[in-house]
């Protein structure tokens, strides 16, 4: 099925009014959004992104950003939950189109809409829990935390540390099926925002992991191309999220302000509300331009440059939803208004690898030609 791009757009607007209804009780009560994701999953937008030649929906890298941006203008939990799914679908298929291993996982997608869960955010480079061996593979022992959209879903894609006895430490990185023994959920999810993601612990408890689960094994601590690709994919479909609240806390004040006598004040928080929105939206597209529909090439430098700008997009979406607040004044201080719960969802942005102290380390190590995890000179 090759589905196209007014499709996509059609079921944005037509999702995202109903999951924008729901939002405030997902966010009251901490529940995951489990009736948006089965409406996602009837549209077959878990597959929108693997090529049609493999059976999904064909769609493009773009346009996949674009509508979870649109998304999340009614429901930041649900953009940013499905943002964590496509971008292990992106990385699956940039690694199919330049002969590394995606094929196997894009088809288990496509055959029944499977949910991609992600836990390599937490993990970066030296990854959390124990892989021992074992006949035939590897017993797995871990707690993930963050693992959005958890609650619906198939498969994890994540890793674990092991004594290798011959290479010493190793990562290794692998899929689980979320039903395989031994696999549960802490349901730990309380935040300050993005209540509605699902995003709770996982716990592997003595996991099965056979030798041909494991896609890549890199030494632990020290900086793999592998994240080239992972970062440069998933980094513009997250702060496509975070954009998509910039935009309607934008919208909401800009509305709220129409009425209003319009003295310099007012124009002058519109005037900075606009200022901040327009740099995060540049930020944003600047990503989707580098991406260049997957065709971006592995590239140390490349990474930076995505999260350099992420760091942007982060700071300035926040930025931008407090304008609004202040922009609305004293009735943005009420729950019922909105923009109280885009602040706290927004304010997510900011712990996303890398956190801008962090990403401004790694973006001086890549400028001096040095490894970005240790400082040592690049290999």
């Amino acid at each position: 099925m090759d589905m196209q791009v007014n499709d996509l757009n059609n079921i944005a607007a037509q999702l995202g009014a109903q999951f924008g209804e729901a939002a405030d009780t997902h966010d009251a009560d901490d529940s995951f959004v489990a009736e948006n994701y089965r409406a996602l999953k009837e549209h077959r937008v878990f597959s929108a992104l693997v090529p049609a030649e493999l059976g999904g929906g064909g769609q493009s890298y773009t346009s996949i950003a674009k509508f979870i941006r649109a998304l999340a203008a009614h429901c930041g939990s649900t953009a940013l939950a499905l943002s964590m799914h496509q971008h292990l679908v992106a990385a699956a298929v940039w690694n199919h189109r330049n002969g590394n291993p995606g094929k196997k996982l894009l088809e288990a997608v496509v055959a029944d809409e499977k949910v991609l869960v992600s836990t390599g955010a937490n993990d970066w480079m030296s990854s959390s829990g124990k892989a021992e061996r074992t006949d035939g593979g590897f017993l797995v022992t871990a707690k993930k935390p963050f693992g959005s959209g958890g609650p619906a879903g198939s498969v994890i894609v994540t890793s674990a540390p092991y004594e290798d006895p011959e290479e010493g430490l190793q990562v290794l990185h692998f899929p689980v099926p979320m039903s395989a023994e031994g696999v549960s959920s802490a349901g730990d999810w309380q935040a300050m925002g993005m209540r509605g993601t699902g995003s709770h612990t996982l716990v592997l408890e003595n996991v099965f992991v056979p030798d041909e689960a494991v896609v890549v094994r890199r030494p632990q601590g020290a900086y793999h191309p592998l994240w080239n690709v992972v970062i440069t994919v998933a980094m513009p479909l997250i702060s496509s999220a975070y954009m998509g609240i910039a935009d309607a806390a934008r919208a909401k004040a800009e509305a709220a302000a129409k009425p209003r006598p319009a003295d310099d004040l007012l124009c002058l928080h519109l005037g900075e509300l606009n200022n901040r929105h327009t740099i995060a939206d540049m930020a944003v597209r600047d990503m989707l331009a580098i991406v260049d529909d997957l065709g971006f090439k592995n590239d140390v430098g490349i990474a930076s440059s995505i999260l350099t700008r992420k760091s942007i997009v982060a700071g300035a979406a926040q930025q931008t939803v407090r304008c609004a607040i202040e922009t609305v004044g004293g009735g943005a201080f009420l729950r019922r208004f909105g923009l109280e719960r885009m602040l706290r969802d927004v304010t997510g942005s900011q712990f996303h690898p890398l956190p801008e102290k962090k990403q401004q380390i790694f973006a001086g190590r890549v400028a001096l030609g040095l490894d970005p995890a240790n400082g040592k000179a690049a290999a």
